[in-house]
């Protein structure tokens, strides 16, 4: 009997946490009460502290798993030389890992204002940038430095900016990926011309 109670704690966790994304996606982070979560939910507020303090800590374990993915492909990169193909297949981890948060990623970018100077924003964008320097190296001239991030920038946005488009998500995400990897691989071509 003791074991079920932590899964039932972690059932509820998750409840909350997909109608509070739910909610957040419908209606924006900002406008999004606790007591809106707990309605929807039929519990009561005080039920929904048991869980979570406030709307950031929501938040914040939303993208506990993104964050911790991130920093794997991070991990990773950090271990490859600096070929391009193993640049490459950097992108195509964080076009895999942005494809399947794109809620999250939707709502970071609906929600810049409020969300740049709290921890999760702060979290994303400094994994971000560490991914980006990953791209390239420290010295490498401007004009490469730009392309690669804006290579993994294409990634990150296009899933914001996709979401209106008709199409397979997974056709997106291998258009957006191809696009990415153009922009990579000429950069790559440029600072050996150069």
């Amino acid at each position: 009997m003791g074991s079920s109670a932590p899964r039932r704690r972690s059932d509820t966790r998750e409840r909350i946490q997909e109608v509070a994304l739910r909610l957040f996606l419908d209606q924006g982070y900002e406008k999004t009460a606790l007591r809106e979560i707990a309605d929807e939910l039929g519990v009561t507020k005080a039920a929904l502290y048991y869980h979570f303090k406030t709307k950031e800590d929501i938040l914040a374990g939303l993208f506990e798993a993104v964050g911790a993915e991130l920093d794997e492909v991070i991990g990773w990169g950090r271990e490859q030389g600096d070929e391009l193909a193993a640049r490459q297949e950097l992108l195509e981890r964080c076009s895999a890992i942005f494809a399947k948060s794109a809620p999250l990623l939707i709502i970071l970018q609906t929600n810049q204002a409020t969300l740049h100077c709290m921890s999760v924003g702060q979290d994303f964008k400094a994994r971000v940038g560490a991914l980006a320097g990953l791209l390239h190296q420290p010295d490498a001239p401007v004009a490469m430095q730009v392309r690669c991030l804006t290579a993994l920038l294409t990634l990150h946005f296009g899933v914001f900016a996709l979401q209106n488009i008709e199409g397979d998500p997974e056709e997106k995400r291998l258009a957006l990926l191809a696009s990415a990897q153009e922009l990579l691989a000429s950069a790559y071509r440029e600072s050996t011309v150069g």
